[in-house]
């Protein structure tokens, strides 16, 4: 039977964007433009510890106690190039300035294959659209400069949300965004608690974007696995 959907949600990161080069080959370019010879390697350890101890002590960019995340990032980008041996401050914090630019841009993200397809698809059939992410506010500028901010009605980040996925209440606000009920919505996402679940938790439909044999996580049906993007229409319409 046809699913009876009438709003699409959508994640962006690995799901409709994806970063051109490793975290680590962005920062040691940009140390390489300060005379700084630093290994992209030791750069992504480095940013994976930084951001992990930033997002367990100030989750969702910091925003209840008080941090932009723009300050966020800052200060996760500052201390990957500490960890990484780097002890001037002041080419530190321009180094983060600069690359806290430079990701907002085209420049750092490419549009994964198939998404700008599936999504004009998907909007010719008449789908309301929106996008549902744990990002900070520069998303719409990032969908902007990709071409894909026309797709979709609203963009809710975790950010303006104030919750982020899994949390129930971000889903529930894009329902209320999307003026529909669950039982129409469905989301599609590359992760399996994040995406997957919390909007099934929620009585929305979850489509879940799978290489084929990646991933460990309990066995989702097969009829809501997305090998690639292309797929979603026929999984809908059939």
């Amino acid at each position: 039977a046809m699913l009876r959907l009438r709003l699409l949600t959508w994640d962006v990161k690995d799901t409709l964007l994806r970063l051109r080069r490793p975290v680590g080959e962005s920062y040691a370019a940009e140390a390489r433009a300060h005379g700084l010879q630093l290994r992209p390697p030791a750069l992504s350890q480095a940013f994976r510890e930084a951001y992990g101890a930033q997002s367990r002590r100030f989750p969702n960019y910091g925003q209840d106690q008080g941090l932009s995340s723009r300050q966020w990032w800052l200060d996760v980008v500052g201390q990957t190039f500490r960890l990484a041996g780097v002890q001037d401050d002041s080419i530190v914090t321009l180094m983060a300035e600069n690359l806290y630019r430079d990701y907002c841009s085209a420049q750092n993200w490419e549009v994964l294959p198939g998404a700008s397809e599936t999504l004009s698809r998907c909007r010719q059939r008449g789908f309301h659209m929106g996008v549902v992410s744990n990002f900070d506010n520069r998303l719409e500028k990032i969908l902007s400069q990709c071409d894909l901010r026309h797709h979709f009605e609203f963009v809710l980040t975790s950010e303006a949300a104030g919750f982020a996925k899994p949390d129930r209440r971000i889903f529930e606000e894009a329902l209320r965004l999307g003026g529909v009920p669950p039982g129409q919505a469905a989301h599609v996402g590359d992760d399996y608690t994040r995406d997957y679940r919390a909007a099934r938790a929620v009585g929305m439909h979850g489509f879940l974007l799978r290489a084929a044999g990646q991933g460990e996580e309990p066995a989702v049906p097969r009829e809501h696995v997305l090998p690639t993007l292309g797929h979603l229409l026929a999984l809908i319409e059939k």
